[in-house]
């Protein structure tokens, strides 16, 4: 029998953190959040994305289930000649998102009494929009919807194997294919799937796990009106997540993280920091599946060697 001592070090050699330097981490992590989107209020390139936003009419929720339905990874959507307006082209070829739209028409009636009686009708046309993803800039316009870049690096710091075993492990799938414009990955609960956009970077793979993952213990995912009312807020909460969680494991996701959550959330710094708790809990939460998953696994390449 082979017994096996569990290094008081982490897997890059440096002592292990106590479960209280890690609170304290996760903490110092979530608060800056906060202090980076008000930064990134302060600057032209959030003015210029404001610009852009305030161009997008308010839609209702049933509006929002229609778009959902359709196209899950919309994030922005506007009519063909409103896009035109922001400076963006619709690709030739990219079929519309059907919503209902709204508008009234003058109509005379006789009342009770045979007069004429004008009034106003409600109706609902069917039109036609188009996310992002299906349009391009136009030539020569600045692009004011990038708040965000694309992580590049090549590690991924533990976590894509570990979350990966865990799902597995609660009954979900993790798979990767190619996604449709700037989405790169998805829960479904109802299929109890994970997808990854395989033409991630390693790095950004990581990060977008760990999101997802986010997602899934939050309870973002069981109900698909629920999501769309507060998208917004479960988009937040589940960013500032990967960001607390990646800087635990050691890398940097604020390239991306920070314009995605000051997009999501408005720049409302008030919303950031009311969510502060429920992020906490789930950034702890998979920290600690992080490193359950790793131990084990280190565990089993040492008995392995010893055999």
């Amino acid at each position: 029998m082979t017994t096996t001592t569990r290094s008081t070090k982490d897997t890059a050699g440096k002592p292990a953190k106590s479960i209280e330097e890690k609170k304290a981490q996760a903490e110092a992590l979530h608060a800056s959040i906060s202090d980076q989107v008000e930064q990134l209020r302060n600057t032209e390139r959030w003015a210029a994305f404001l610009d852009f936003a305030t161009a997008f009419h308010t839609y209702s929720l049933n509006n929002l289930l229609l778009i959902l339905a359709q196209k899950p990874e919309a994030s922005r959507v506007a009519g063909f000649r409103k896009w035109q307006t922001l400076g963006r082209q619709v690709r030739k070829g990219e079929t519309g998102i059907r919503i209902f739209g709204y508008s009234t028409k003058k109509i005379t009636e006789d009342d009770d009494n045979g007069e004429a009686q004008e009034k106003r009708v409600a109706r609902f046309p069917i039109l036609s929009v188009f996310d992002i993803s299906q349009t391009d800039p136009a030539e020569g316009a600045p692009d004011a919807t990038a708040l965000t870049e694309q992580l590049t690096g090549t590690a991924d710091f533990g976590v894509t194997t570990a979350l990966t075993a865990h799902l597995i492990s609660d009954g979900w799938t993790v798979s990767y294919r190619s996604l449709p414009g700037t989405m790169n990955g998805y829960a479904d609960a109802a299929e109890m799937s994970v997808v990854l956009d395989v033409n991630l970077s390693t790095e950004h793979r990581a990060k977008t796990l760990i999101h997802e993952t986010a997602h899934i213990l939050m309870d973002h995912t069981g109900d698909p009106a629920e999501y769309a009312e507060h998208r917004g807020l479960m988009e937040t909460e589940a960013e500032s997540v990967a960001y607390v969680v990646a800087g635990l494991v050691g890398f940097d996701t604020s390239a991306y993280s920070i314009g995605y959550i000051a997009g999501w959330a408005d720049a409302n710094t008030d919303m950031i920091k009311s969510a502060a708790a429920r992020v906490l809990r789930t950034a702890h939460q998979i920290a600690a599946i992080l490193d359950t998953e790793n131990d084990s696994a280190a565990d089993n390449s040492a008995e392995d060697a010893a055999e």
